[in-house]
């Protein structure tokens, strides 16, 4: 696709303002350099690829605002599984499932409070945090314990602490997958999933957006799902009646509304990036989200020219793009004002402090005596986690006891799912893993067993099965969401701790709780 011709300076600037793009690299590229110089690019997208440090991405958002000050710089930190400024490390803070295990609104508004001053201090003004779902289907790939639980009520009064937290920072929150992603068993980046529930039956799902927008949430996050209920032929993202309709009037929110990445597959699968980005649009979205690794000057002109080419043909109201923009730079604006005025700082510690609080044992735990062996099952990441951040029980174990050694064992059986842009390998449920050198390993020494939704994974069902019946003494900490893990084991006597998710100060959290009193981890801010 090609520019259409001549365009004034507004419709270019509209269009690039739109637009949220990702890069590679720790610095701007020159192209993103050059847009934002020329005012026709108004957003940008950071993941784990841009983020070394707080000093270095402090470094790379104060470049971008110099030349754009009205340029919004977004980031996906929700904490717990899923963080960017942490990627390296693991996030400081628990995740969603976490805190609603705790349900202590005080608390959770503490823990965003605490991540959005990291954010605004390293120059990041929009997350796309809170997740709002409602997870009511244990089998769910993709939302699990990015969610604060399977109750409406519960995840409404925690999503507007996670708002009224985030956004007294200075940073726009941006409640997602609306209207809700927790009723699926299936992964938008792999497909389109379809929720065919009524829409009196969906209403629990709608709560938390409600409270979202009660607490003056200055984004939403759309989901790439369908909605039979509301339409039967496009996903939320390109549907005017669930975006404008239901949304913007029976909702009554009249903020920015921000797509789930374009390129997944329940898009680039189906109604192609350049179509879904001016659909989205028309019907009233504001802002294109750009994921994944379209990193690419190309990608950026190509949606940017995609909207063009729909105003002037009329498809797309100019109009329409310019109320878009300005919602984006409006967020921006509101953003700068509150960080500028706001010199608080986040909470030392409470991230732990809620890791510890969440932290959940069934039956008798007595602290490990002699260097354990453990062995961690790694079920493949799925996109919204990625496989770069780190994980697990092992690390934090060995500094409290000296020696521990690790294993890791990922599915047996790996199949390769392809979706529109998205290609990747996924799990298979078939296929046996060797226990016997696992059990090698631990010979006269205490076996720690960490999985993660042991539930949804039959390979990793078989194989704790196995070695708990060899060692009943075994203990296994579940790291997911921990639906009928005590049901699983239940004839085996084995002791189980519950982290409600697999941020490293849950692991942290796990670690204490098995070395026995007195455990600490100073470097644990």
């Amino acid at each position: 696709m090609t520019n259409p011709g001549p365009d004034t300076v507004q419709l270019l600037a509209d269009a690039g303002a739109v637009l949220q793009p990702g890069f590679s690299g720790l610095t701007a590229p020159e192209w993103v350099r050059r847009h934002l110089d020329s005012g026709e690019l108004g957003g940008v997208a950071l993941f784990g690829r841009n983020i070394a440090d707080p000093a270095q991405v402090a470094a790379l958002t104060s470049s971008l605002y110099a030349l754009n000050p009205d340029v919004l710089i977004a980031t996906d930190e929700e904490g717990g599984d899923v963080t960017r400024l942490e990627a390296v490390s693991g996030s400081s803070y628990p995740g969603n499932l976490a805190l609603g295990a705790v349900d202590d609104v005080a608390l959770t508004e503490e823990v965003a409070r605490s991540i959005g001053f990291d954010l605004a201090a390293a120059g990041i003004n929009l997350n796309y945090a809170p997740d709002a779902d409602v997870n009511t289907n244990p089998d769910n790939p993709v939302i699990g314990v990015r969610s604060f639980g399977g109750d409406g009520e519960l995840a409404a009064r925690h999503t507007a602490a996670y708002v009224r937290g985030v956004q007294s920072a200075g940073v726009a929150a941006c409640a997602k997958h609306f209207p809700g992603h927790g009723d699926t068993a299936a992964d938008s980046h792999l497909g389109l999933p379809r929720i065919d529930l009524a829409a009196e039956g969906f209403s629990e799902h709608l709560v938390p957006f409600k409270a979202a927008v009660a607490a003056d949430v200055k984004g939403i996050m759309t989901a790439h799902i369908l909605f039979p209920a509301y339409d039967p032929d496009l996903p939320a993202t390109m549907s005017r009646a669930i975006l404008h309709d239901l949304l913007r009037n029976e909702l009554g929110y009249q903020g920015l509304i921000v797509t789930d990445g374009i390129e997944m597959g329940a898009i680039s699968g189906t109604h192609g990036i350049a179509e879904g980005t001016v659909k989205a649009i028309a019907v009233g979205a504001d802002t294109i989200c750009v994921g994944g690794g379209l990193e690419d000057e190309a990608t950026f002109r190509y949606l940017r020219d995609a909207l063009l080419w729909a105003v002037r043909e009329g498809r797309l109201p100019e109009d329409r793009l310019h109320e878009a923009a300005e919602r984006n730079r409006a967020v921006a604006r509101w953003s700068a004002k509150l960080r500028r005025e706001n010199t608080a700082t986040a909470v030392p510690g409470i991230g732990l402090a809620a890791a510890r609080r969440a932290l959940r044992v069934h039956g008798a735990l007595t602290p490990l005596h002699g260097v354990p062996h453990v062995v961690e099952f790694s079920p493949a990441a799925n996109f919204a986690v990625g496989s770069e951040t780190p994980w697990g029980v092992a690390g934090p174990l060995s500094e409290f006891l000296p020696g521990t050694t690790t294993a890791r064992v990922g599915a047996p059986v790996a199949r390769l799912e392809t979706a529109g842009l998205i290609h990747t390998a996924v799990d298979a449920g078939d296929g046996q893993v060797d226990t016997k050198p696992l059990l090698g390993a631990a010979v006269g020494r205490p076996l720690v067993i960490v999985v993660r939704d042991l539930h949804r994974h039959p390979w990793m069902q078989r194989a704790t099965l196995e070695l708990t019946a060899s060692r009943p003494d075994a203990v296994v900490v579940e790291i997911g969401t921990a639906y009928g893990v005590d049901s699983v084991l239940a004839d085996r006597g084995v002791t189980t701790l519950t982290t409600y998710g697999g941020a490293r100060v849950c692991g942290v959290a796990a670690a204490e709780a098995l070395a026995g009193p007195g455990a600490q981890v100073a470097r644990i801010a």
